[in-house]
């Protein structure tokens, strides 16, 4: 009898099913959704565009959704140049999806007792474990990681060294509305997010990518 080696059950993102994309990305979009809402009660930020989108949130009263629809924008030319268009639709339906879900996540989900320090937690593990799943069915939340990793080919710019700039200059921006105990659990949130990504999206360790 042949022997199935680990190589047979390797799973790549281009064999995903189109159902298995679908329920993927409502469930991660879902996450990050509930991490971000977590992060608006308590009037925290957080990095990327859900970050800037609540930077323009809190200083103008404009809807958290539209902002982060208006804010992803220019980001979809990029995209399809650096990713492709099938990375660029998907990452257009999850921005979709995360601007219509935050509009009516305070219709079914009340955070008014939650401790802020387990709000920042949640918040960070949430969003992290949701972005996990939508990079791992080739898509993402928009944004910077797209133009970090178009500057990384344009100027050799380090990606990771890029959206970690960019991802602390919106979290110190919290200081110009917030106190320093937000901002300081802001950013300790923002440190488990990463986490969340450095720990378990690696190609090189697990099958299934």
């Amino acid at each position: 009898m042949k022997r199935l080696s680990f190589a047979h059950w390797e799973t790549k993102a281009e064999n995903h099913a189109p159902w298995e994309d679908a329920f993927s990305l409502f469930t991660g979009v879902t996450l990050v959704v509930i991490g971000v809402a977590i992060c608006q009660h308590l009037g925290m930020v957080t990095g990327g565009v859900p970050g800037l989108a609540l930077v323009v949130h809190y200083l103008t009263g404009l809807e958290l959704g539209l902002v982060f629809f208006l804010l992803n924008l220019p980001f979809y030319s990029l995209a399809i140049i650096r990713m492709g268009w099938t990375f660029t639709l998907k990452t257009f339906v999850a921005v979709a999806l995360f601007s219509v879900l935050i509009r009516y996540q305070p219709f079914v989900l009340d955070f008014s007792t939650i401790d802020p320090i387990v709000g920042a937690i949640a918040a960070g593990l949430l969003y992290g474990t949701g972005l996990l799943v939508i990079f791992r069915h080739r898509a993402s939340m928009g944004g910077v990681g797209i133009l970090a990793l178009f500057l990384q080919d344009k100027f050799s710019w380090r990606a990771g060294l890029t959206q970690l700039v960019i991802d602390v200059a919106i979290i110190l921006s919290a200081f110009t509305f917030s106190t320093a105990w937000i901002v300081l659990l802001s950013a300790g949130s923002a440190v488990l997010m990463n986490l969340s990504l450095t720990v378990n999206h690696r190609g090189d360790r697990y099958i299934a990518r």
